[in-house]
């Protein structure tokens, strides 16, 4: 699957779209190619298109960010690396630990929350760190909505394309 970078008018980072979406939005007029990858589609008639690497909106969206990531499974499994925080690792499925167990007062918040396989889940139970002698070896932290966007973009591979084009 080839993903596509789709740049706001004032060529700040919106999303990552899906090489159709990027096609419908080449053909609508409604986006400028920045920069062309080296895949090609063919359509029946024989036509050859190169797929959109990098791409820009005409018209400026006005976007309203949130000054904090919105608490979620996913958003700490993926502040974390989608590893576990205690022994480091990626093989098992994982689970969302309370530092401080929610039964002895602790809260489900960033700063209270890291990613944990199951038995090392399993292992802490209900006690705190110092009692289970098992300590998170990644800080549990609010992440910023920039440094999540680094994260995908890193995750997708297209760090390199907008470092590049001076975006990051």
């Amino acid at each position: 699957m080839t993903h596509c970078v789709l740049l706001n008018a004032d060529y700040s980072f919106l999303n990552v779209v899906d090489w159709k979406r990027a096609m419908c939005l080449v053909v609508k007029g409604k986006v400028q190619v920045l920069k062309q990858s080296k895949r090609i589609v063919r359509s029946a008639e024989g036509i050859a298109i190169k797929l959109p690497a990098v791409m820009k909106l005409i018209k400026l969206i006005r976007v309203l960010y949130r000054n904090r990531v919105p608490f979620s499974k996913k958003n700490v499994l993926v502040r974390d690396g989608f590893k576990c925080s205690y022994c480091g690792t990626d093989k098992e499925k994982l689970t969302i630990d309370h530092i401080i167990p929610k039964s002895r007062g602790g809260e489900t918040t960033f700063e209270n929350c890291v990613s944990s396989c199951k038995p090392c889940n399993n292992r802490k139970g209900d006690k705190t760190p110092s009692e289970a002698k098992m300590y998170p070896k990644t800080k549990a932290y609010q992440p910023t909505i920039s440094e999540f966007l680094i994260m995908r973009a890193k995750k997708l591979g297209i760090n390199d394309i907008l470092k590049d084009l001076g975006i990051y």
